[in-house]
């Protein structure tokens, strides 16, 4: 039997404990207010990182744990956070050994191993659905655009920056970059492009038909498309999934539409589509997952 914390930190802080790959009990949270969403931006990394060995050192029982997982946004390489536009406090931080450190003061030795939040997502999908030796792939549609893979490979999978197009006046991504999916789809996007109208709005007026409403909804969705597309050129065809805060906006016949318009090869033709819904349990499972497996290299 293997046992597994796992943690994930994006818009508030949510950790579970795992045997052999399932959650067994509660889950905690922190703030636990759902109210309070996004409040984790003004807590300094040093808090972050006590409130994080606090949850998990109540989840660890003093007994054995064989890994801990965390899942956090942003650029995670080798332990570090090399960038996280969510959680900019947390950018240089060496999170795998200032968590594992924080665990020591707390009586816990586990191996630590940090994860982006959506490649955490894809592995969770396919521990879940025992797929563990399938490629897995998962957009998470929300303020910002996240890509997860699993297996994990190395590379930094910023999906969300892929460029979808050449118009220079595409300047929405909140890293800057110009032409960027994130400043298509993304929800902070959508908020300044459409000053007089919220994202929601935007979709409702495009359903009753208004033609720049309704224009913008073909832009987002062939632009998802697009960068669906690009991926399935390089790593082939397979399964996507797509979840997220804003994976209501996403019409899924209308996504392939596009999508079987970019990908003509009949090889890479065998792709398939499925919205997934928001949860807990996936990511933390896939945190502690790719912690465990981490152990195994």
């Amino acid at each position: 039997m293997t046992t597994a914390i796992g943690a994930v930190m994006t818009e508030r802080i949510i950790a579970g404990r795992l045997q052999d790959q399932r959650l067994t009990g509660g889950v905690l949270r922190y703030p636990e207010d759902h109210a309070q969403l996004d409040s984790l931006s003004a807590v300094p990394a040093g808090e972050l990182i006590e409130i994080l060995a606090g949850l998990i050192s109540s989840l660890a029982k003093n007994d054995g744990v064989d890994a801990i997982g965390v899942a956090l946004p942003g650029i995670i390489r080798h332990g570090v956070v090399e960038d996280s536009p969510n959680l900019p406090q947390i950018k240089g931080m060496r999170i795998e050994e200032d968590l594992a450190s924080a665990l020591s003061d707390r009586g816990i030795s586990a191996r630590v191993h940090a994860a982006n939040d959506a490649d955490a997502i894809a592995a969770g999908v396919a521990a879940t659905r025992g797929q563990l030796d399938k490629l897995v792939r998962v957009w998470t549609i929300g303020n910002g655009i996240g890509y997860g893979r699993w297996p994990y490979v190395e590379g930094v999978w910023e999906g969300g920056h892929v460029v979808v197009t050449l118009d220079p006046k595409e300047r929405y991504c909140g890293c800057g970059g110009v032409g960027h999916l994130e400043g298509i789809v993304g929800y902070r996007a959508m908020r300044m492009r459409f000053l007089d109208l919220e994202p929601e709005e935007v979709f409702a007026q495009a359903r009753k038909g208004d033609a720049r409403c309704r224009e913008f909804v073909e832009l987002w969705h062939r632009a998802l498309a697009a960068a669906t597309a690009s991926f399935i050129h390089l790593a082939g065809p397979g399964r996507f999934f797509f979840t997220g805060h804003n994976v209501h906006f996403l019409e899924l016949p209308l996504l392939r539409t596009h999508l079987e318009t970019m990908v003509r090869m009949s090889p890479l033709q065998s792709f398939s589509l499925e919205v997934l819904p928001i949860d807990d349990e996936t990511p933390l499972i896939g945190a502690g997952v790719s912690a465990l497996r981490a152990l195994t290299k």
